[in-house]
C-alpha cells in the first residue's frame, strides 16, 4: 500500500509486516530538506516497526545523514544499497543474504569423467562455479560446463548438497552437484583465464589419483549409484505467477 502525507514529497510503500519503505525516487535533492522531512516522517509513523531505505550509488551522499538518524546497513549490491532504521524495540528484521551458492557437474561419457584444473586449485576436480544473481541451477550447471570446457549438457538431477562454513566472503556456501548428461564430446575450453585444462579420464582412475580431494570422490561413488532428485515439472506447484522456481524430488 502507497501512503504519501501533506508535509513532503517522500512517498511511502507499506509491507506486510508493519514496515515502510521511502520511494528512493522520491527523495528531495537537498540532503538539508530531505533530512527536515525524514525526521517529520519518523514522527508521523505509527504503528510501523521498521524503516526501509533502498539507495541508488548516485545517493550515496545521504548515507551519512541516515547513519545520524540510527539507519543501519541491511544488505548492498553493485549499484544499490538498503538500510533499515527500528522504530520499536527489538523489531523482527529479515535476515540479508548471508550464503554464496556454487554448483558442481559429474559428467560422465562412456566410463569417463569430466574434469578441469583452474590456475588456483591445480588439481583434477569437477567442473562448475558460482551460480549468478537470480540464475536456476540447471542453467547455471549447463553455463559452467560449457565456460569450463566447451562441452554442453543436460541436466539430469542434484546428487549432493554441501554446506560449508565461514565460506566466501566469510559467509556461508551452498554447493549443490547436479548429473548432467553431455550433448557433446570435443573440449574446447571457453574461460581460458581461469581454467588451465579439462579432459576424460577414467572413472577408476580418477578415484585412485592421490591428489584428488576425498569430497570429490565421494560425491563421484555416490553419483554412479544414486538417481538423485530430478527437476519436478508438474504446473501449479507454485501459484504466484511472476516467481522464477525449479524444484527438485
Amino acid at each position: 500500500m502507497i501512503e504519501k502525507f501533506d508535509f513532503t514529497m517522500i512517498v511511502l510503500k507499506n509491507d506486510q509486516y508493519d514496515g515502510s519503505t521511502i520511494d528512493a525516487s522520491t527523495i528531495p535533492d537537498s540532503v538539508e530538506v530531505f533530512e527536515e522531512e525524514l525526521l517529520l516522517l519518523i514522527e508521523k509513523l505509527e504503528n510501523k516497526k521498521l524503516l526501509w531505505v533502498k539507495l541508488d550509488i548516485v545517493q550515496s551522499n545521504l548515507i551519512p545523514l541516515l547513519t545520524k538518524y540510527d539507519f543501519v546497513f541491511h544488505h548492498c549490491n553493485e549499484r544499490d544499497i538498503t538500510l533499515v532504521k527500528k522504530l520499536i524495540h527489538k523489531p523482527i528484521i529479515p535476515t540479508a543474504t548471508n550464503h554464496t551458492l556454487g554448483v558442481g557437474a559429474v559428467v560422465i561419457d562412456d566410463n569417463k569423467l569430466l574434469v578441469i584444473k583452474d590456475k588456483i586449485w591445480q588439481k583434477y576436480k569437477l567442473p562448475g562455479g558460482h551460480i549468478d544473481d537470480r540464475e536456476n541451477i540447471s542453467s547455471a550447471l549447463i553455463r559452467e560446463v560449457y565456460e569450463d570446457t566447451g562441452i554442453n549438457v543436460e541436466f539430469d538431477s542434484i546428487v549432493s548438497l554441501g554446506h560449508f562454513s565461514p565460506g566466501q566472503f566469510n559467509e556461508s556456501n551452498l554447493y549443490v552437484v547436479c548429473k548432467a548428461k553431455p550433448l557433446s564430446k570435443e573440449i574446447n575450453i571457453i574461460d581460458t583465464d581461469e581454467i588451465l585444462e579439462a579432459r576424460w579420464i577414467e572413472i577408476e582412475a580418477y578415484l585412485s589419483l592421490d591428489d584428488v580431494h576425498p569430497y570429490n570422490k565421494t560425491i563421484v561413488k555416490n553419483a554412479l549409484k544414486n538417481e538423485g532428485f530430478k527437476i519436478d515439472e508438474s504446473e501449479n506447484l507454485i501459484t504466484k505467477n511472476d516467481l522464477n522456481y525449479e524444484i527438485f524430488f
